[in-house]
């Protein structure tokens, strides 16, 4: 184990939030909170191991989103947030790290400054929290509602997520409250409050927001496509000649046809496409550069591994994928029929919803070499976003 391990506690119901399912899966920017928060720590340098605590009829929905990332096996939450860190703690006990980090996914956008103070405040001190100053006038009321007196707020702080903790003295801690019967803790430091520690502050960061509920949700999108204001357009071509063979292959698609596409991988020209819109976008070569044809290994390989790729390099540079439009130009075989089917499957291999998927095709009237049904072209323009702190200042 590491010496620093980030616990994400993502086993709540989150129903107030609606959208059909628990909050932590709803996506923002097409994509959901959940993994945009488990990224954040994935990436940074000083987490060695990340751990995620999940509902335990929620493993589908984890796997969909989070298959493809290096997390350590998720565990299962109990009834309460401590509970459900008191087993995260335990799953990691027998390969204990020196700290950890415990925070929650409902604040998806914890940054990379703010997991660094994280680290450093806790491990000087062993247990510290981010806060926040109180700008507002706070009033202290009773049951019914009237002011009962004025509190001083230079003496008040909100707290957010990540807590840092040394490992041993945290997991002591939620034992203890385990035998005491205690399960009512809003947070760590409450926790650790009660068996008796000290807890430092450190400054914690406004954009660090909680959801939850809907309305949340339309901050962060907002705050979500603000952060991510380098607008890039890229487009790719791909043309192959047709040969001996009963399908081809098209969007991801095996679609029945008198011949088949020749080329070194599937020759699937729409993916290609893709993969070469992408590539442009982010100013990183084309598919034969990092895909060579002189290459055997990538005889007859199927296309979707190029599209993991791309949007690999995608989201190592911290943007997304908001729309992919795609130009097929052939005389057969009709892709109307398979639209839906390739739509879904391109959606799918990209990580973005469906509605984000554009399909056209025409013939180019018998002329030229599509004109004589010797092969097929596409063309595909896709949309990213990515951060300016990945593409150097604003222009």
């Amino acid at each position: 184990m590491p010496q620093t391990a980030a616990i994400i506690v993502a086993a709540g119901r989150g129903t107030r939030a609606g959208g059909g399912v628990p909050k932590q899966y709803r996506p923002i920017a097409g994509q959901p909170a959940l993994r945009t928060c488990l990224e954040a720590f994935l990436r940074h340098p000083e987490i060695g191991a990340v751990l995620p605590v999940i509902h335990r009829d929620d493993g589908a929905l984890f796997d969909a989103l989070a298959a493809d990332l290096p997390l350590l096996p998720p565990v299962h939450g109990g009834a309460t947030r401590q509970a459900s860190v008191r087993a995260g703690l335990a799953a990691l006990a027998n390969d204990k790290p020196a700290l950890v980090l415990i925070h929650d996914a409902a604040r998806p956008f914890a940054s990379a400054a703010l997991i660094a103070s994280a680290v450093e405040a806790g491990a000087r001190s062993g247990a510290a929290i981010p806060s926040l100053r109180i700008n507002d006038t706070v009033k202290e009321v009773d049951a019914g509602g009237r002011v009962i007196g004025t509190r001083d707020r230079d003496a008040l702080r909100t707290v957010q997520t990540p807590q840092a903790f040394a490992f041993d003295t945290l997991l002591a801690a939620h034992r203890r409250a385990a035998d005491a019967g205690r399960d009512d803790f809003s947070d760590d430091a409450a926790l650790m409050e009660w068996a008796g520690h000290a807890i430092t502050t450190f400054e914690g960061d406004i954009a660090n927001m909680k959801i939850t509920n809907d309305d949340d949700f339309v901050r962060a999108e907002a705050m979500r496509m603000s952060a991510l204001g380098d607008v890039r357009i890229g487009t790719g071509v791909d043309v192959h000649a047709f040969a001996p063979g009963d399908h081809v292959t098209l969007g991801g698609v095996r679609i029945p046809h008198s011949h088949a596409l020749s080329g070194h991988s599937d020759a699937d020209v729409i993916l290609h496409a893709i993969v070469d819109a992408i590539l442009g976008a982010l100013a990183d070569g084309d598919i034969g550069v990092h895909f060579p044809p002189s290459d055997p290994q990538w005889r007859g390989a199927s296309s979707d591994r190029f599209v993991a790729f791309a949007m690999e390099r995608l989201k190592a540079r911290g943007g997304i994928l908001a729309h992919i439009d795609v130009n097929v130009v052939c005389e057969a075989p009709r892709i109307g029929p398979h639209r839906d089917a390739m739509r879904t499957t391109i959606a799918k291999l990209a990580g973005i919803d469906v509605s984000r998927v554009g399909i056209k095709a025409t013939t180019s009237e018998k002329m030229g070499f599509i004109g004589r049904s010797e092969g097929m072209i596409a063309y595909a323009t896709v949309t990213i976003r990515l951060p300016w702190s990945a593409a150097g200042s604003a222009p």
